[in-house]
This record gives C-alpha cells, sequence and structure tokens, in this order.
C-alpha cells in the first residue's frame, strides 16, 4: 500500500486540512468580500508563505518518517485546507475583466513573493 494512503497519512492530512480550513473560515469572517476578495487573497498569500517555511525548513533536514509526517500535516493538510484555488476561480471569473486580471496577476506574483520570503525566513 502506497505510504499516502495509509490511515494514518491520511488522517494527518485530515486534521491538518481541517485546521486550515477553520483558520480560512476565520480569515473570511474578519477580511470583507465586497468589493473585493481579500480574505481569499490573504488566505492565499498566508498558504503560499507558510508552504515556502515549511518545504524550506524540511529541505534542510534528511527525508524521514518523521518528516514525512510533519510535511503531511503542514504543506499537504494544513496549507491545502487554508488556502483556495476553487474560490479564487470564481473571484476572477466575477470580477471585470481588467479587476480580475490585476487581481490574478497580483495573487501569482506575490505568491511567489511571499513563498520565497518564507523560505528565506526559514534559512535563518
Amino acid at each position: 500500500m502506497s505510504t499516502l494512503l495509509r490511515p494514518a497519512a491520511l488522517g494527518l492530512v485530515f486534521l491538518g486540512g481541517a485546521a486550515g480550513t477553520l483558520v480560512r473560515a476565520e480569515v473570511g469572517r474578519w477580511l470583507p468580500h465586497s468589493p473585493y476578495p481579500w480574505a481569499t487573497f490573504a488566505v492565499n498569500l498566508m498558504g503560499a508563505f507558510l508552504l515556502g517555511v515549511i518545504v524550506e525548513a524540511l529541505a534542510q533536514r534528511p527525508d524521514d518518517e518523521r518528516h514525512r509526517r510533519v510535511r503531511l500535516l503542514l504543506a499537504t493538510g494544513f496549507c491545502g485546507g487554508l488556502t483556495t484555488y476553487s474560490a479564487f476561480a470564481l473571484d476572477i471569473h466575477a470580477a471585470a475583466s481588467a479587476v480580475g486580471a490585476v487581481y490574478a496577476g497580483a495573487t501569482v506574483l506575490l505568491g511567489l513573493v511571499a513563498a520565497l520570503a518564507g523560505a528565506a525566513v526559514a534559512r535563518r
């Protein structure tokens, strides 16, 4: 059986995903969604930053079972639950053409910057 299909691995992804989803919902309660989708923008940038931290921190250490579990819990689970591609796509579709293009470009560009910043933080 693949490591990813083992119940323990699935459980880690589930727990991390549930926690990430709860954080995303809470951010959505505090940040307005109109006239711009600030909550979606914020969680996607936070997720990119955290993923940069996690991936870089784990890359500096030997790949063992403990680090695989951390990666499943935090990178796949938490960051996967925190970020949202579907809401991002719907927000772009619902926006006026120019606004949607700027939002899409800003999210991708700043997401890359956030991931690189997270990796830089982990290297310190």
